[in-house]
């Protein structure tokens, strides 16, 4: 499971630098490099595209994980060329963003934008599996999210819109009813179908400011 994650337009990233003339460069190691958004070859990419707009990139580190917090420890390392930008740029996930922003005395920017939380299908390709909704359902679907595989995230069954199996958004998309009904059956589990299942409480979702959590 990885968040993913796609570049921003230089364009856009030097609008949001605005006056900073000097810039250190932040990338990721582990989800960014996975997605090639924020690894070493693209850290290195955007420290020419930066240059050639104007700007003077003071350093650069690629950290192992950017929403840990010992990338404190990683800003302090590298304290010295840090201390020469006037902005840092984050070419990480929002969560790298918000990270160093904490621990940065600097403004932090963005050069990413932060998708979903997903998985590789295949080289290259990822696909969303969830969306964090703090109620999981899958105990009553075999395993298959209707709320991120479903383009309608309907829980009740699939629309009138489905044909043979693919969703009515793309043929490329698989219905996500038609996937947990051809499991249910493989399972011999097709009566679950039947069951009356409860209105959603969707109070654990992501509206209502940031959730939070305590373990005991």
């Amino acid at each position: 499971m990885i968040t993913i994650t796609e570049q921003k337009p230089i364009e856009e990233i030097t609008q949001s630098l605005g006056k900073a003339k000097k810039v250190y460069l932040v990338g990721c190691g582990t989800c960014a490099t996975i997605c090639y958004t924020g690894g070493k070859s693209e850290v290195l990419d955007m420290k020419e595209k930066l240059e050639a707009v104007g700007k003077k990139v003071t350093g650069w580190m690629v950290v192992p994980t950017a929403c840990d917090e010992l990338t404190k420890y990683a800003l302090e390392e590298q304290a010295g060329e840090v201390k020469k930008a006037d902005a840092i740029l984050a070419m990480t996930c929002a969560f790298g963003v918000q990270t160093m922003a904490m621990f940065a005395d600097k403004p932090v920017y963005p050069a990413l934008n932060t998708l979903f939380v997903g998985k590789e299908e295949a080289p290259g390709q990822f696909i969303e599996v969830c969306m964090q909704c703090g109620n999981c359902i899958l105990a009553t679907t075999v395993g298959i999210c209707p709320l991120v595989r479903c383009a309608k995230s309907l829980l009740n069954g699939p629309c009138g819109g489905s044909v043979e199996g693919k969703c009515e958004v793309s043929p490329d998309i698989p219905c996500a009813w038609q996937l947990i009904y051809d499991r249910l059956a493989a399972l011999g589990k097709l009566d679950e179908l039947e069951e009356i299942v409860p209105l959603r409480d969707w109070s654990t979702s992501r509206e209502g400011g940031p959730r939070r959590i305590t373990i005991g």
